[in-house]
């Protein structure tokens, strides 16, 4: 779904899965800096946006989910995953309850897949799910931003800012107050640097939680059964993850970023070594310069040396070994 914020001022548009908003609105590193400051705003129209509605809603979903939902407050924001039988990712949610429907945004066109298995799984529950993509555009306020939420919006607040979702006829008019406007580069590098995965960048076909550090933020460990808890719980008290997330320090020498799915070697093995992961977002950060999150084997060192296809990095450890 096309933004009408692409039509302002010096707006490029992004592309591949966050085709639809603008990448950047002419300077990257003053749209980071702007929003690391807590001030302006970044179009997230393009996600899906999901509700359930429904007496059952959340004993519902709490059946579903790997979060505990089942009495969660009016207004507090969570985030869940739905996971395939053998523990693997297959979406990510991003909660807030009104107090009269659960509301969900989800990565772009994914929320018809979310759909159908939700609705295959209603039975004789009291929900209605539905698709408010199309009247419901997701804007997101930095922490720290005074801007003012409309009265029309839902609002998930969390530690990186809100989330609105917000009537989308009124997008515009919102932009216009808000300001200034940035870009998805300029909100997925603060991502890369909070260190928050994401799915499809950070997540491939066989994925589990506990690789990316998503215990706890968005799996509960202590609350009742859904569809993959074996292979989490299995996982918690008898191993560990077969990789583990890194943040990489980029040689800020190289021109280019290596890119999603760039194979990673240990260096001291040279181009010929055998690969031991993959990097999963690469960003240019306005402080940290040229970063990346990564998907390396577990039993790496934490202190080997690394090289991204022909780009030398130094990693830092997000999820332990």
């Amino acid at each position: 779904m096309k933004s009408p914020l692409l039509s302002l001022p010096g707006a490029v548009p992004a592309e591949g899965v966050d085709e639809g908003v603008a990448a950047h609105y002419g300077d990257l590193f003053r749209e980071q800096r702007a929003l690391a400051d807590g001030t302006g705003f970044v179009d997230l129209s393009h996600r899906g946006v999901v509700t359930v509605t429904g007496d059952d809603r959340l004993s519902w979903l709490h059946l579903l989910l790997t979060q505990h939902v089942s009495d969660l407050p009016t207004g507090q924001a969570t985030e869940a995953l739905i996971l395939s039988a053998n523990g693997h990712i297959e979406h990510a949610l991003y909660l807030v309850d009104d107090g009269t429907s659960v509301w969900a945004h989800v990565e772009p066109g994914s929320q018809e897949a979310l759909i159908a298995y939700l609705e295959s799984m209603k039975f004789f529950y009291r929900v209605e799910v539905a698709d408010r993509t199309a009247d419901t555009a997701v804007v997101h306020l930095p922490a720290g931003s005074i801007a003012q939420a409309p009265a029309s919006a839902v609002v998930r607040e969390t530690p990186y800012g809100r989330d609105l979702f917000l009537p989308r006829e009124e997008l515009e008019s919102f932009a216009a107050q808000a300001g200034p406007a940035a870009g998805i580069l300029a909100h997925e590098a603060l991502r890369v640097e909070q260190h928050r995965p994401r799915l499809g960048f950070e997540t491939d076909h066989r994925t589990i939680p506990h690789e990316l550090g998503w215990i706890g933020t968005a799996v509960h460990l202590q609350k009742g059964c859904y569809r993959g808890q074996e292979t989490v719980a299995r996982v918690q008290n008898l191993g560990k993850p077969p990789r583990r997330l890194v943040f990489l320090h980029l040689d800020g020498s190289e021109v280019h970023l290596p890119p999603n799915g760039a194979e990673i070697r240990l260096a001291d093995d040279g181009a010929d070594g055998r690969k031991i992961g993959f990097v999963t977002t690469s960003v240019r950060h306005h402080e940290l310069g040229p970063v990346a999150l990564a998907l390396i084997k577990r039993n790496v060192p934490v202190d080997a040396r690394l090289m991204a296809e022909e780009t030398a990095a130094a990693q830092e450890t997000v999820v332990e070994p």
